[in-house]
């Protein structure tokens, strides 16, 4: 569910996620502008593999699992994000995303995605840090089964 929040609300939620403590009160504030704040109930899917992405997420409060494949799974909690990927190349989502407890989440919309990389290229520099690290993770862990070393 959506929840009403006003922009100042929606402020405050923003300053506690590190991918966004970089960024001015101005950024914040068109960030702001163009999140909406959604309350997911645990147990519920946030994003499934195969299917086409059209938004773009960051956990403020509990926690999430993220499922690769059934050996890879991970753990989020707040100030992760995820569904940049599928907005930044078009192609579907590639892991399934389940709330583990009640979630609160800043979703920005594939409409508004550009526009947030546009005006905060800290924020845009930040993504992609996380992605290059990701491909690296994602890279060791392919050496490792090439290798018959289990990475789970």
């Amino acid at each position: 569910a959506a929840a009403k929040l006003g922009q100042d609300e929606k402020m405050t939620y923003l300053q506690r996620v590190q991918l966004f403590e970089a960024c001015s009160v101005r950024q914040l504030r068109a960030i702001a502008r163009i999140a909406d704040v959604q309350e997911v109930p645990a147990g519920n899917v946030l994003a499934r593999t195969g299917e086409p992405g059209d938004r773009f997420f960051v956990i403020v409060d509990g926690a999430a699992r993220i499922e690769i494949s059934p050996h890879h799974q991970n753990r989020m909690g707040p100030g992760a994000f995820f569904g940049e990927m599928s907005l930044l190349d078009g192609e579907p989502r590639s892991a399934t995303i389940t709330a583990t407890t009640d979630v609160r989440l800043l979703v920005v919309e594939r409409t508004h995605f550009w526009r947030l990389l546009d005006e905060t290229p800290e924020v845009t520099r930040r993504i992609l840090g996380v992605l290059s690290r990701r491909v690296r993770r994602l890279e060791q862990a392919a050496n490792a089964l090439l290798r018959g070393v289990s990475w789970v």
